[in-house]
Parts: structure tokens; C-alpha cells; sequence
């Protein structure tokens, strides 16, 4: 059987949504939106849009987690510049945080009115090296790098160009086949 590589599991960077840094939290999710209408209805949909700087190279990512920090300007109270409060916290703490520091008051119907406003450049995540692969890399060291950084993907970098998305539920998907193929 023949190694599966980053390259055979990648999303090419021209499949994959983008926007400019300029652009707003409502086009980014007008963009993930139409990604999910154009890409194959076979596959898994995008859970990210790509960041495009001014010389049209990738500079960020939105992810889901961001849109939804980006509609509450208090959560940048709670997280650091190189990452998050992360997990453990009971239900009861969680409920706690979010009475004392008033998360979420506002009424729904103002999330167009923040999505406006808000800019892609200042809430997007900014990739780190530990966040990008090669496409020569092998499947065992894709897992590897995202069960490490608990990354939902990776950004496939050649020659110092980004020229695909490697995302999580793709690497599962061809773990869980290679487990499947075993009882056949």
C-alpha cells in the first residue's frame, strides 16, 4: 500500500475561501458561507476562511471560534496573544465568567450591526510555523502536528507559499478508512 502524503489529502488554496484583510466579519462569513455551496457536497465543509494580505499571500485564517470571539469584544479580556484559557473549567465556572464580566448581553439582533463593523485583520488567527506542513509530509506526521497543536488544520506550505489546507476531518477521515480497511 502506497504512503498516503499531505498532497493526496490537501485542500488546493484555489478550492478554499478567501478574503482580503480588509474585509469585514460579514464578508468573511458570507465567503465560508458560499464555500459551502460551491465545494463537493461529498466532502466535509470548510470550517475557516483564508486571510489575504496586501501582496495576495495568506496572513490569517477566520476560524468558527473567531467569528464567534469577534462578536464580543469582552473575550479579549480572557485570552492571550498566543491562545486561549482552554479547557477544564467546570460548568459552573464557565457560568460564572459569563454572568460577572456580562458576555452576550446585547440582543442577537445587533450581530449585523457588529459583523459590519468589525474587521477581518483584527480578530483573525495568524498562523504559526507550528501550523504548517509540507506536502512531501506523511500522514503520520500531519496527525502528529495536529493532535500536538489541537489544530483544526494546517496550512500546506511550498517554497514558502501556501498551496493548500490540510484539515483535520480529512486526516480522520483517512485513519478511519485505513482502520476500516483492516476487517476487509
Amino acid at each position: 500500500m502506497k504512503t498516503k502524503r499531505v498532497n493526496d489529502l490537501m485542500v488546493p488554496l484555489a478550492a478554499y475561501a478567501t478574503v482580503s484583510e480588509d474585509a469585514t466579519l460579514t464578508d468573511a462569513v458570507a465567503a465560508l458561507k458560499q464555500s459551502h455551496e460551491d465545494f463537493d457536497k461529498a466532502k466535509y465543509r470548510h470550517r475557516a476562511v483564508l486571510v489575504l494580505g496586501k501582496n495576495r499571500k495568506i496572513v490569517g485564517k477566520v476560524t468558527l471560534h473567531a467569528i464567534l470571539k469577534a462578536l464580543e469584544p469582552k473575550y479579549e479580556d480572557m485570552f492571550s496573544d498566543t491562545g486561549s484559557m482552554h479547557v477544564g473549567f467546570t460548568r459552573k465556572y464557565q457560568k460564572a465568567i459569563f454572568d460577572s464580566l456580562k458576555l452576550w448581553q446585547d440582543p442577537m439582533d445587533q450581530v449585523c450591526k457588529k459583523a459590519a463593523q468589525v474587521h477581518v485583520k483584527n480578530f483573525m488567527v495568524t498562523p504559526t510555523e507550528s501550523e504548517m506542513i509540507e506536502p512531501d509530509a506523511t500522514l503520520g506526521e500531519a496527525v502528529h502536528q495536529l493532535v500536538l497543536g489541537q489544530y483544526q488544520s494546517l496550512l500546506v506550505v511550498q517554497d514558502k507559499q501556501v498551496v493548500g489546507v490540510l484539515r483535520l476531518t480529512d486526516v480522520a477521515e483517512a485513519v478511519i478508512d485505513e482502520i476500516l480497511s483492516c476487517n476487509q
